[in-house]
């Protein structure tokens, strides 16, 4: 039987190319690739276009980084769709998701893919931008932040923290009812999909058990001893948490059902950011907020325009 998942994954890719974005496989150092997709409008062949200029000098690039899961373009396909003739795009994969790979052996952790994507960025010309992370892109986006100043100048954040610290994985890991982040995100069995679905979903359709088996092959067959070792990385003792003040304002944008990081964990966390922060919850949404409620999502972006660098 043909694997659904992977058919829909190429139409998805064949999509975004006829709705103007490109691929671009960015060498950050020796061995290392980060693929993006950005706009055409970023296209440096297209230098001379004045409705690009126009449009460069009136918004900030965004930033969309991935959780854990699929690669960029499936876990942003609609906002892409409806965020691409307003904004320019940059959609990076993480390392060993999508065409985002590295022959070193540094480990990798949030902080490894910030200096990756805020160098492949550099490489693609920017030089200002609004990072939006879900997940472990939210790790990464703290990091780009923290330590990238200069580069990000503002941040959406859904469903993470600044740094996965070992109390805060602990009641995470006790509430959705797994022994370690394995275990949950890189499942090996049908079963295990189901979990995975049933813990980052609001509410889980029905679906065919072939569905599930499809899924399990496309998204979580491929580099999974590179991807366990992402996870085991992940979690910091508690007092490795930096408690850094962030200069760039901060917009948390977060599932009322998340129970990963549940309300409890946002509150916190916009108590622990300050007064450059603001929380809003979209209700009938998990961890996936931007999959299970893409317009709801879109609309409160959209909304937070003077946030995201409209100028």
């Amino acid at each position: 039987m043909v694997n659904t998942v992977s058919c829909y994954v190429s139409f998805l890719n064949k999509t975004m190319k006829l709705a103007g974005l490109q691929p671009k496989e960015v060498e950050v150092a020796p061995g290392t690739i980060i693929h993006f997709w950005v706009n055409n409008n970023n296209n440096d062949d297209n230098d001379n276009n004045n409705t690009k200029k126009k449009k460069k000098k009136k918004l900030l690039p965004l930033v969309l980084i991935q959780g854990f899961g699929g690669d960029g373009i499936l876990t942003w396909q609609f906002q892409v769709l409806a965020l691409r003739k307003k904004y320019d795009l940059y959609i990076p994969d993480l390392l060993f998701f999508g065409g985002s790979y590295t022959s070193s052996k540094t480990k990798i952790t949030p902080r490894l893919h910030a200096d990756c994507f805020a160098k492949g960025l550099r490489k693609l010309g920017v030089e200002k931008c609004v990072v939006v992370g879900l997940s472990y892109g939210g790790f990464v986006g703290f990091q780009m932040a923290e330590h990238y100043p200069d580069l990000v100048d503002s941040m959406v954040v859904t469903g993470s923290v600044m740094a996965l610290s070992e109390s805060i994985s602990s009641k995470a890991l006790k509430r959705i009812g797994f022994s370690s982040w394995p275990e949950c995100l890189m499942p090996n069995s049908v079963e295990g999909v189901k979990a995975f679905l049933d813990v980052t979903s609001y509410s889980l359709p029905w679906m065919p058990n072939f569905f599930y088996k499809h899924f399990l092959e496309a998204l979580f067959s491929n580099n999974r001893k590179e991807r366990v070792k992402i996870l085991e990385a992940l979690v910091v003792k508690d007092e490795h948490v930096t408690n850094h003040q962030f200069r760039q304002r901060i917009h948390l944008l977060w599932g009322e059902d998340d129970i990963i990081f549940n309300m409890e964990v946002a509150n916190n966390l916009k108590e622990r950011l300050g007064g450059k922060t603001n929380l809003q919850v979209l209700k009938k949404a998990g961890h996936l907020a931007p999959l299970e409620r893409p317009f709801a999502f879109n609309k409160c972006l959209k909304k937070n325009a003077g946030l995201l660098g409209y100028r």
